[in-house]
């Protein structure tokens, strides 16, 4: 379906891929044969694909973050402020997420393609499609489409598939019905395979701008989106029994594909794409945990010093809001630029919170195994706080070596169980300044460390154990044990469960986990146990009996964090751990402070309003994906509908 906005978005293009002085007439537009002979103009051309991700409402801030993949088993939003919100991430209702303008996710999604179309149809009339250069631009068309795709597959199902561009004259192309996603997966693996022989790998780029760079596709990238396509594919979802225009009732949770043959079939593909990738770039993989989102926040774009094969690129000093809607910051109390930051609210609701808007389900701290290195980097207990000196009794000059309790200070604010933050993107590790809360930190997209754990999961055949019989000379059983392995873990034997837990821990909040388990048929389920979980955590019972009330730790002063000023950071940290015990040598004369780590019992952090992962009493399966929005569905001339009861 194309609505208005999208033919407005369409011939946006006559401005954003033409000559520089963009009003003169003989100015060509992307409509125009003379654009797609130039490979200049092309690229311009694809830059309005782009220029997509980066609008209000788009990838810049709803298309990321604590919108689009909670709640989880692992992780949750913050933004469920009432039990309402847990039906599904969004509203209570079926109108668009933010506005009713069009300006919205799938106006924008629907808007890219259409682009993408314009651009795939201009190249293979007009250009010289034998041309290295051409090849490369009509690859990471075929690929940009072929993402947004996966992302309105994703949020919606059943989403229009429209493959070709408008040309102004067919009504069946302006008003493309809703169709039943299987033909959108057949037509990715047909594009997704193209645009892997259009490209090259990354350094071979004949675009000067593309040429090693994490910000533009490769032929990595075609083959990690076909993997993930195809695992969707083959796997569980949400579906109407029979597709029915107009809508039905009658959905559930079922394979998408019957035959287990075909399903047999994407397993092989999935094992075929991913070797390509570790046989070319095994090398990305890179040694540390912690220095892989280190690289995202210090701008680390160079292709060949990054596991990112692909992160959806933000201008510095423009627009993205990643960091702020996902990662850990300072309070809106904190003034000054003293961690390459300016103070600003938080991506929540009450801009007078501290957190954003992921937080980590608590359990699943103590779902890692103590000696994971991956947990501490993935969450954090704490928020940065810039300390006014007032109501701050129990932070005593000893905790802060040097500097009266009275006086102003940066620290590291310990919170309570029910705040645990995502620690992956952290405003300390940012080199350059920013402000308000345009971050521009680029979106994460896929990374090598996916290319393994796919590998592995279909070569054993994911859930239904139909395993593909060649693997192209690659130890399924290694790609499980290097990640562990980076992570200080030992071995584990490869099955369906291990890859179900070992995501988990690679993969908090970075959008995955949410469509894993809705093709794993495991979100329900998973989301129940937690939910569980977490009252037995609350409540001292069950597996979590005898957790300690109270943690223990100790400041540092360290000053390079800061680019003006003092911080004071934890060197010590106890009492996490459910068998923690109080520190022998704790005392607060020598800076250690003691703090309640569980809320108090007539203050639970599950309650009736707020916390819930699912809201109790519903089908949690029915409201997996969003309802597209009644203003598209308003604007599409009968050609879009709404299942799942909403």
């Amino acid at each position: 379906m194309k609505t208005k906005y999208i033919i407005l978005g369409a011939l946006a293009l006559v401005l954003v891929a033409c000559e520089k002085n963009f009003f003169e007439t003989e100015s060509p537009s992307a409509m125009d044969e003379a654009v797609f002979k130039s490979a200049d103009l092309t690229e311009q051309a694809i830059g309005a694909i782009y220029n997509t991700f980066g609008e209000d409402k788009s990838f810049r801030n709803r298309l990321c973050g604590g919108y689009v993949a909670m709640n989880t088993d692992i992780e949750h939003c913050s933004k469920s402020e009432d039990a309402e919100y847990a039906a599904y991430n969004m509203t209570g209702g079926t109108g668009n997420l933010s506005t009713s303008n069009g300006k919205d996710p799938w106006a924008y999604l629907n808007s890219a393609i259409e682009r993408a179309n314009v651009v795939i149809d201009g190249i293979r009339a007009h250009s010289d499609t034998t041309d290295a250069t051409f090849k490369y631009l009509l690859g990471e068309a075929l690929t940009l489409r072929s993402f947004c795709y996966l992302e309105m597959v994703k949020l919606w199902g059943d989403v229009p598939a429209s493959f070709e561009s408008f040309n102004g004259f067919n009504p069946d192309v302006l008003y493309t019905k809703k169709q039943d996603r299987n033909v959108v997966f057949e037509q990715l693996r047909i594009d997704l395979k193209e645009a892997a022989r259009l490209m090259p790998w990354s350094a071979s780029i004949p675009v000067a701008k593309a040429a090693n760079y994490t910000g533009r596709p490769s032929k990595a990238l075609a083959y990690g989106l076909l993997a993930r396509a195809d695992l969707m594919y083959a796997g569980l979802a949400m579906r109407p029994d029979v597709f029915t225009e107009g809508g039905t009732k009658a959905c559930s949770v079922q394979y998408n594909v019957k035959d287990p043959g075909l399903r047999q079939d994407l397993y092989q593909e999935v094992v075929w794409a991913c070797s390509e990738v570790i046989k070319q770039e095994n090398w990305k993989f890179k040694e540390n945990f912690e220095d892989v989102f280190k690289d995202l926040c210090r701008d680390v774009t160079d292709y060949s010093h990054s596991e990112w094969i692909w992160a959806l690129p933000f201008l510095d000093g423009a627009r993205g809001q990643v960091l702020a809607l996902t990662g850990n910051k300072m309070s809106t109390n904190c003034s000054g630029a003293l961690i390459n930051t300016i103070s600003y609210g938080d991506g929540n609701t009450n801009n007078t919170k501290t957190q954003a808007m992921i937080e980590i389900v608590p359990t699943f701290y103590y779902a890692y195994d103590k000696a994971d290195k991956r947990r501490d980097i993935t969450i954090l207990p704490w928020t940065w706080e810039f300390d006014n000196g007032e109501g701050t009794a129990s932070m005593t000059e000893a905790a802060f070596p040097g500097v009266p309790a009275s006086d102003k200070k940066l620290y590291q604010k310990q919170s309570n169980i029910s705040q645990m933050y995502l620690g992956k993107l952290r405003v300390e590790w940012m080199i350059r300044n920013y402000s308000s809360n345009e971050d521009c930190v680029d979106m994460p997209v896929l990374r090598y460390t996916d290319i393994l754990l796919m590998f592995a999961e279909a070569a054993i055949g994911s859930r239904e154990g139909n395993a593909p019989a060649n693997l192209y000379g690659i130890d399924k059983q290694d790609c499980l044990d290097k990640v562990r392995a980076r992570a200080g873990l030992g071995s584990k034997p490869l099955t369906f469960d291990a890859i179900v837990d070992e995501r988990a821990f690679e993969f908090c909040g970075e959008n995955l986990r949410k469509y894993d388990l809705m093709r794993w048929g495991l979100l329900a389920d998973k989301l129940v146990a937690a939910q569980k979980a977490c009252f037995d955590l609350q409540n001292n019972t069950g597996a979590y009996a005898g957790r300690p009330d109270s943690v223990w730790f100790h400041f540092t002063r360290n000053d390079d964090f800061t680019q003006k000023g003092a911080a004071y950071v934890f060197d010590r940290f106890v009492g996490l751990d459910l068998d923690a015990k109080r520190p022998d040598e704790f005392s607060k004369e020598d800076g250690w402070v003691a703090k309640s780590f569980f809320d108090k019992e007539e203050v639970p952090f599950i309650t009736a309003d707020k916390w819930y992962l699912y809201k109790e009493g519903t089908d949690i399966n029915m409201h997996q994906y969003w309802p597209i929005f009644d203003v598209n569905v308003a604007a599409s001339n009968g050609t879009l509908w709404n299942d799942y009861l909403y």
